[in-house]
């Protein structure tokens, strides 16, 4: 039963998902598609057990495996076409034993229940390009629940009732009736101010996010599900939230922009009780966050008892002479004192034993400082949320649009949108803040950090393996602290804790990673007035887990790799990619990210789909 100083909700048996976007920059190798899937394990890489390889690669890996599976079971699948689909090869499906559903033109698309059988001769049509299962979207959100322990914080009555949480965004459109309150008569967007400078309505009327990115941030922070029936609620779905825009119609900003934004949550602090800061946005790395201006920013919001939690970036694919991704974190998610997060995905089942890091998700250390991030990972592959309808992701992608199973469309059509990314896995842990914070308000930001890290859970695999199913290529992706964090956030865990870290600002800030070149060894070291490795409680071991530091101690320091091969096929290709010439922690050239090439704020890239 939800605690009576709670307001009660029907619309919050649920947990919905989160996601990522922006638009693409310069060093951003990668397909993005509506027709990728990636592959889970190296295991489902043939079709079946009697290895049809000419047609194996029409086949998303996922469905491969239930097909080997389920046997003869038909199955219910998304058939993707080379060219736009006629009736006449909808009407050779059924002649195959095919079930039709539906006609989805906007991906050149049939829905079919199909026999296995009868999908491998469907795959030898030469127009066939791609056949996905039909995931069910409820399901997929109710594993994202499962996956953070959202419930356990619901049901003792935490809804992040009064805490305020910035949205430093594209803006936040509160005409959604999920960011209403319990009466659906007053917006919990209390707070708008635009710091682009540039339009912010449309001829649908007044309009604060014109990109489409901000509000379904918002959602996931703060939805309470009212469209959905409960089943796309955010993770505090009683938050107070501040729209700072910084982004324009096409996701483009500044420094300048999200520095001012910054400058206000703070002024708003004690007026709305700011708590939070959510920055799913980042850029390159062109200088060391100490004399980067907007690291210092989120560094002085920090310090004034704001929590700030920043994405890690989507660039886990950026492999440069075989750095596998490591070294591509943004800023200012750079910086030591913030929270910065990376991406987790489900796998599609309930169990969080094997969900998997995405492959986009950006690895540390980071560029120059050679800071150890992200600090902690959440979900945010294929992520449901709130939608602002007239938006550029709306007109971009329409086929992104989604309502609630069985759901009435009283208050419009497909009032919810999917995302994949760093950036909606990033609102996952701020609503996670402020379940913490209506729990226990006396929390600082050092307490919280230190709390989620050390409370993640650390059980992973050593190795995973994704391909991209258009092109083949493969992601070989390795669960050390550089990819992970301390671990997969845990709401219930964090709640459950008594452990308090120092309350200074900085007492909990993410070490640093040192190579020695006489052993040819990385170590963590930490700083003086760093909470890890400083007792018992808080060692280096406890917050990241045996599991994600190897090694033996050199002089005291805990090695995180010796000579290893993570770092790439070619080995000092790629470690000197990510270490630079000079591999001192204080110095060293940005291999990684040109100066040139990231000018002023992006907001990160869209992986519209995601991966399977």
């Amino acid at each position: 039963m939800r605690s009576d100083k709670k307001k009660t909700s029907n619309q919050r048996n649920e947990r919905h998902s989160a996601v990522w976007g922006g638009k693409p920059v310069a060093l951003l190798i990668l397909v993005l598609s509506t027709t990728v899937a990636f592959a889970q394990t190296r295991q489902v890489m043939q079709l079946s057990d009697n290895g049809d390889s000419a047609v194996s690669h029409k086949f998303s890996p996922d469905l491969a495996k239930m097909m080997k599976a389920n046997g003869a079971a038909s199955q219910r699948v998304i058939v993707q076409y080379k060219n736009a689909p006629t009736a006449s090869q909808f009407s050779k499906a059924q002649g195959m034993g095919a079930k039709f559903h539906s006609h989805l033109s906007l991906i050149k698309a049939g829905t079919f229940t199909m026999s296995p059988a009868a999908l491998r001769r469907l795959a030898s049509d030469p127009n066939v390009a791609f056949i996905s299962p039909d995931h069910p979207l409820k399901a997929m959100d109710d594993l994202t629940d499962a996956a953070v322990g959202v419930s356990a914080a619901w049901s003792a009555g935490y809804d992040g009732s009064g805490i305020g949480v910035a949205i430093i965004d594209s803006g936040v459109n509160d005409n959604h009736t999920d960011l209403e309150d319990s009466t659906g008569t007053v917006s919990r967007v209390v707070y708008h101010q635009d710091f682009t400078g540039t339009a912010t309505s449309n001829s649908n009327g007044a309009k604060w996010d014109l990109y489409g990115h901000g509000t379904h941030v918002a959602g996931i922070v703060g939805g309470n599900g009212t469209w959905s029936g409960g089943q796309f609620a955010g993770v505090a779905p009683n938050v107070t939230l501040i729209d700072l825009r910084v982004l324009d119609k096409n996701g483009s900003g500044s420094d300048s922009m999200v520095i001012a934004a910054i400058q206000r949550a703070i002024q708003l602090k004690d007026t709305y009780n700011i708590r939070v800061i959510n920055l799913s946005l980042g850029r390159g790395i062109a200088t060391g966050y100490a004399s980067d201006p907007l690291c210092q920013a989120v560094e002085s919001a920090w310090r004034a008892g704001i929590v700030v939690v920043v994405a890690a970036g989507n660039y886990g694919r950026l492999s440069l002479n075989g750095s596998n991704g490591y070294g591509t974190v943004t800023a200012p998610g750079n910086d030591p004192m913030v929270l910065t997060v990376g991406a987790m995905k489900t796998m599609n089942t309930a169990a969080r034993s094997d969900d998997q890091i995405a492959s986009y998700s950006s690895k540390g250390p980071t560029t120059y400082d050679h800071v150890v991030k992200p600090d902690i990972v959440a979900p945010g592959n294929t992520i449901v949320s709130t939608i602002d309808h007239g938006s550029t992701l709306e007109s971009q992608y329409p086929g992104n649009k989604r309502t609630a199973s069985g759901a009435s469309n009283g208050y419009g059509p497909r009032p919810y949108f999917v995302l994949s990314g760093t950036s909606m896995a990033t609102p996952v842990v701020s609503g996670a803040i402020a379940l913490l914070l209506d729990q226990n308000p006396a929390l600082t930001p050092d307490q919280i950090k230190a709390r989620l890290m050390k409370t993640a859970y650390k059980t992973f695999p050593t190795v995973t393996v994704a391909v991209d199913a258009t092109t083949g290529q493969t992601f070989t992706e390795y669960y050390d602290l550089f990819t992970v964090g301390a671990g997969y956030l845990d709401i219930a865990a964090a709640l459950n804790s008594t452990d308090l870290a120092p309350a200074a600002a900085g007492s909990a800030v993410s070490p640093s990673a040192v190579y020695n070149p006489s052993t040819g060894t990385v170590s963590i070291v930490n700083g003086s007035s760093v909470v890890w490795g400083t007792s018992v409680v808080w060692g280096t071991s406890v917050v990241w887990g045996n599991s994600v530091v190897w090694g033996t101690n050199v002089s005291g320091n805990s090695v995180v790799w010796g000579t290893s091969v993570v770092w790439g096929s070619s080995v000092m290709s790629g470690f000197s990619v990510v270490w630079g010439t000079n591999t001192s922690s204080d110095s060293g050239s940005s291999v990684v990210w040109g100066c040139s090439d990231f000018d002023g704020v992006d907001a990160l890239s869209v992986d519209i789909e995601g991966e399977q």
